[in-house]
């Protein structure tokens, strides 16, 4: 699988995936969960069109948080060579972005963040991409990687403080049972969250949609909120 990821406790271990890249990890959510997974221990890598562009990033999450972390700033090249590959990158750039990198992405395990939405007065619509969805997207266009959808629906501004706490629920999903495994994984490694599998990479396209609903709330609202789902009990 190549993601580099100890998965043998099981999807909700706290296990630290050790080789991070993030594409497009230079706006706010990939910042944050790049933060937030450096800070769980993971060795990251914020990838850029523009490498200098990840480097000051990266530099100043090293200024606002003076501690121990293992993260970097690269060209999206070298964040495509680590061990699982977040896609982090604005929604209309993600399928050019993967297609030049598809080579380097063959047989790893990619989870994609991304959301297709254009602001609308103070709303945000959902746009339908022509796979259906931006994971679907990804997976038409990287037909031998592990595609996996995961991380919409977090609050990037709570994400990049790490003084504040998270309580989220994120739900995962894809057709490849060991990329949701490393995709679970990956989130279950950062404090606050938990991994829910939601199914096949067909769910994608109503988990990126209800986005648009839950930005809107938060602008209404001036709020950072994020899912949460009752009745579940023990996962």
């Amino acid at each position: 699988m190549g993601s580099g990821l100890n998965l043998g406790q099981g999807p909700l271990c706290q296990c630290v995936p050790m080789d991070v890249g993030i594409l497009g990890g230079t706006g706010p959510l990939g910042r944050g969960l790049g933060l937030r997974l450096a800070a769980a221990g993971a060795s990251v890598t914020i990838g850029s069109r523009d490498a200098a562009r990840a480097g000051e990033v990266v530099a100043s999450l090293h200024d606002a948080w003076p501690r121990q972390l293992t993260i970097v700033g690269a060209a999206n090249e070298d964040a495509a060579a680590r061990g699982i590959v977040v896609v982090a990158t604005p929604w209309d750039a993600v399928v050019p972005t993967v297609r030049g990198l598809a080579a380097r992405l063959e047989g790893k395990v990619v989870v994609s963040v991304a959301n297709a939405l254009v602001k609308q007065g103070r709303e945000m619509h959902a746009l339908v991409p022509p796979r259906g969805s931006m994971a679907g997207a990804i997976q038409a266009e990287l037909p031998a990687a592990l595609v996996a959808a995961a991380g919409h629906h977090l609050p990037a501004a709570v994400l990049e403080d790490l003084d504040q706490a998270l309580g989220s629920d994120v739900l995962v999903c894809s057709d490849h049972p060991d990329a949701t495994a490393a995709a679970m994984a990956l989130i279950a490694s950062i404090a606050g969250l938990r991994p829910l599998d939601a199914g096949s990479l067909a769910q994608a396209a109503a988990i990126e949609a209800f986005t648009a609903v839950l930005v809107t709330v938060n602008i209404r609202y001036k709020a950072h909120s994020s899912l949460g789902l009752t009745g579940l009990g023990h996962v």
